[in-house]
């Protein structure tokens, strides 16, 4: 099946008695049982079935079966957002005295979420750009993991996966890609090396804006039983299932950073039409990137220009899409402040992967509690606008960027 067939029909939902053909929200706290032996076997793992919403739900269990099975993993573990993910999973594997190499240019909340690691003894190496090189140079025989955005928000640097996972796997360390700019429509990271993929799924699978959400991905890879994973403990022996094990059980499970079933649902409808959104945004946002290339006083950054340094790699694993994200330099403060506001389209929002076209002051939002030097890493300057493309017709978004243009 190609990517739309499958997503649509790779699963089915389950039988219901009523014939749905979309998973119900099953809004409920708990689950009844006929008999106390019944509820007993559940709760100890021996017999298949949801007790708790906190920790399993039919809608949610159906979203992430649906997540795992596109992007090629083993089992999917969704969460309350995608920071929620990401922390559940470094929790999961790494302890005090334990190092991770992430890269420099990642999303502000993102970074400053590693920086709390520093509380509990954990040393994060950030490098420039997450390379085989930069990989190799920064191991030690503390490190733990490598983490890194696919596609960087808002850098827009695209990391090589198969060249960084052969270095990871030389070393016995895992690969922890977060795939939220680039989704599956455009890659699947496990076919290219990655272990772990983390998607703020409040983004592109969601794509209506009106849920907040995130979701793991075990690429059931990665070899768990060996020495430097001891934080594991009796998970070990569950082999590639062991980090799904660890977190329905201890981390995620006792953080309670769990999915409501109502934005389950909400990801589930989104997911219907990913590919189809996900093929209009990256035209969109293609042209955008050209007509905005032509624009004097504007310097434009997007994987698909010829002019990206990340242009052949972007081809490589994008087949010649770029995503649906640019950024551009307006030449200052002030005139990135003029263009955003004389938009009439796009709205001026703190979030991407939405229909609608939106855009940002990165330096003065989200990267605002960030130092200028994490700001020039993360490729985020006085004069950054980040633009994220949506499904209108591209006339219409040229013509309002184009008339917008004209007051700089």
């Amino acid at each position: 099946m190609k990517f739309n067939t499958s997503v649509l029909h790779t699963l089915k939902p389950e039988k219901e008695n009523y014939g749905a053909t979309q998973t119900p929200v099953y809004q409920v706290s708990a689950f009844a049982y006929d008999t106390a032996e019944q509820l007993e076997k559940v709760f100890n793992n021996k017999a298949v079935g949801f007790s708790y919403s906190r920790v399993g739900n039919p809608t949610v269990d159906a979203f992430e079966k649906r997540v795992a099975a596109i992007e090629g993993g083993i089992g999917a573990v969704a969460c309350s957002s995608g920071m929620a993910a990401i922390t559940a999973v470094f929790l999961s594997i790494l302890q005090s005295g334990d190092e991770i190499i992430v890269s420099s240019g990642l999303f502000g909340g993102t970074i400053e979420l590693l920086h709390d690691l520093d509380v509990l003894g954990i040393t994060v190496r950030f490098v420039d750009n997450i390379t085989a090189d930069s990989v190799r140079e920064n191991i030690t025989d503390c490190t733990k993991a490598v983490f890194t955005e696919l596609i960087g928000n808002p850098k827009l640097n695209v990391v090589d996966l198969e060249s960084v996972s052969q270095v990871c796997h030389e070393n016995g360390i895992p690969l922890i890609v977060d795939s939220t700019t680039a989704t599956p429509f455009l890659v699947r990271p496990v076919k290219h090396g990655a272990d772990i993929v983390i998607h703020s799924s409040s983004k592109y699978i969601n794509g209506g804006g009106n849920s907040v959400s995130g979701i793991i991905v075990d690429g059931g890879t990665f070899n768990w039983n060996n020495e430097k994973y001891s934080v594991m403990g009796k998970y070990l022996k569950f082999g590639k299932f062991a980090l799904l094990f660890r977190l329905r059980n201890d981390i995620w499970r006792n953080t309670g950073g769990c999915l409501s079933p109502f934005n389950a649902f909400m990801n589930i409808v989104g997911l219907d039409t990913l590919g189809l959104r996900m093929e209009r945004i990256c035209d969109n946002a293609l042209k955008l990137a050209e007509f905005l290339s032509t624009v004097d006083g504007i310097e434009v950054n997007y994987p698909a220009l010829s002019s990206s340094p990340c242009y052949d790699i972007a081809k490589k694993y994008f087949g010649g899409r770029g995503g649906g994200i640019i950024t551009v330099r307006a030449g200052s403060r002030e005139k990135a402040f003029r263009l955003i506001n004389s938009l009439e389209y796009a709205l001026i929002a703190t979030n991407i992967g939405d229909v609608k076209t939106l855009v940002i002051h990165p330096a003065s939002t989200i990267y605002t509690h960030s130092t200028e030097e994490q700001k020039i890493n993360a490729g985020v300057y006085d004069d950054t606008i980040r633009i994220s493309v949506g499904i209108e017709d591209i006339d219409d978004i040229i013509a309002d960027f184009g008339k917008a243009a004209e007051n700089l």
